[in-house]
C-alpha cells in the first residue's frame, strides 16, 4: 500500500480503519448486496498492494483493493474513498478507469492469463450532502430518448456500491465495532456532530484499541473543535480509562502546537538575524542601505537566499553590484 495517499486526516483514519481485513470484511458483507456478499470468503479476505486513483485526485480520494474467493473463483473487491465535498457527476467514468487499471496490474502480474477477475466496485462517499448519482455507469451516457434498449448492446455498463454518510442513518452504520465507530466520527464531522452522543458512545468506544481510540480522539481534536468544549464532553465520560485517554491525546496536541510555535520562533529569529546581517555588512561597506532596497531584504525569508545574499554583501563593488543577486 503506497503512502503516497495518506495525506489528511481523513485517508489516514480510512487506511488504518479499513486497512485492516477484518474491520474491511465487516463493513463490505454488510454493504454489499446478500446474494454477493454470501458467495465471498470473507475469512480469505486479503490487501492487495498498490493505489489506482489519479495522481491529481489524492487530495481528495484513496482508495484500498482486496482479494478474496467468490465461489471459488478469483475476486476482488476495490474499495474508493471519496471525502470531497462537491458532487462528481462523472464519478462512475472514473471509477471505470481505476478498476480498468486494476485489470492490467492483475493481468502484467498473470500474463498467461485468458480471464479477467471480478471487481466488486464499492464507493464510500464522506459528504455532507447527499449526491444525486445513479450508481452505474451507463447512467452517464448521452443516449437518445427512447432508445435505450436498441443501443444496450454498445453501452459498456456496470453497477457500483455507493455508500453516502450524509444518506446514512446513524442507525443503518453497521458491522463491528471499528467500522461503526470510524464511520459515525466521519459522519459527524461533516454535520458537525463530532461532540455528539453517537460519536461519545461508551459502550462502542471500550471495544476499541488503544491504538484507534487514540487516532479517533486526534481526529476529533484536529478537526477545528472548540477545545473547552471537548474537555467538558471529556469531563462528563463515566469510563475512567477513556477519559484519560482523550485527555492525554488533548494535552499531546497542546505539547505539540507549543512545539511547532518554538520551532517557527526559532526559524523566524534566524532569519532575522541573516537579514540584519546582510544589512550589517552593506553599512560598513557601503554607507546607508536604501530604505526600498533593505524593505526588500526584509520580505526574503528563504533560508539558502539569506545566505546566498550574505555572500554577495561581502564580496559586491558596490550596492548596485549587490542589487543585482538581490
Amino acid at each position: 500500500m503506497s503512502d503516497e495517499a495518506i495525506h489528511n486526516p481523513h485517508d489516514k483514519l480510512f487506511k488504518a480503519g479499513f486497512g485492516d481485513p477484518a474491520t474491511a470484511a465487516a463493513f463490505l458483507r454488510e454493504e454489499l448486496p446478500a446474494g454477493v456478499a454470501s458467495l465471498i470468503d470473507w475469512s480469505a479476505l486479503r490487501p492487495e498492494p498498490g493505489t489506482f486513483v489519479d495522481s491529481h485526485y489524492r487530495h481528495s480520494e484513496s482508495d484500498l483493493l482486496f482479494s478474496a474467493p467468490l465461489a471459488g473463483k478469483p475476486c476482488l473487491v476495490y474499495l474508493l474513498f471519496e471525502h470531497q465535498i462537491k458532487e462528481e457527476a462523472m464519478l462512475a467514468l472514473r471509477l471505470l478507469r481505476y478498476m480498468v487499471r486494476i485489470w492490467e496490474a492483475h493481468l502484467k502480474k498473470h500474463p498467461e492469463s485468458r480471464a479477467l477477475p471480478v471487481i466488486l466496485p464499492v464507493v464510500l462517499a464522506h459528504n455532507a450532502v447527499a449526491w444525486k448519482l445513479a450508481p452505474n455507469f451507463a447512467s452517464i451516457i448521452d443516449l437518445p430518448p427512447g432508445e435505450g434498449g436498441v443501443m444496450a448492446p454498445f453501452i459498456p455498463d456496470f453497477a457500483f456500491r455507493l455508500i453516502q454518510l450524509a444518506d446514512l442513518p446513524w442507525e443503518r452504520i453497521r458491522g463491528n465495532p471499528e467500522v461503526v465507530m470510524i464511520l459515525r466520527v466521519m459522519k459527524a464531522e461533516r454535520a458537525s456532530q463530532l461532540l455528539g452522543d453517537d460519536v461519545w458512545d461508551e459502550a462502542l468506544m471500550a471495544r476499541l484499541s488503544r491504538a484507534l481510540l487514540d487516532l479517533l480522539m486526534r481526529y476529533i481534536l484536529e478537526a477545528g473543535i472548540d477545545k473547552s468544549a471537548f474537555e467538558r464532553r471529556v469531563l462528563s465520560v463515566a469510563t475512567p480509562e477513556i477519559r484519560t485517554i482523550a485527555m492525554t491525546i488533548a494535552q499531546q496536541i497542546r505539547q505539540e502546537g507549543r512545539q511547532e510555535g518554538r520551532q517557527e520562533g526559532r526559524q523566524e529569529g534566524r532569519q532575522e538575524g541573516r537579514q540584519d546581517d546582510i544589512l550589517e555588512a552593506l553599512e560598513l561597506r557601503f554607507g546607508t542601505v536604501p530604505e526600498g532596497m533593505a524593505a526588500t531584504l526584509r520580505g526574503i525569508h528563504d533560508d539558502n537566499r539569506l545566505r546566498t545574499l550574505l555572500r554577495a554583501a561581502i564580496r559586491a563593488a558596490s550596492l548596485e553590484d549587490f542589487t543585482k543577486a538581490l
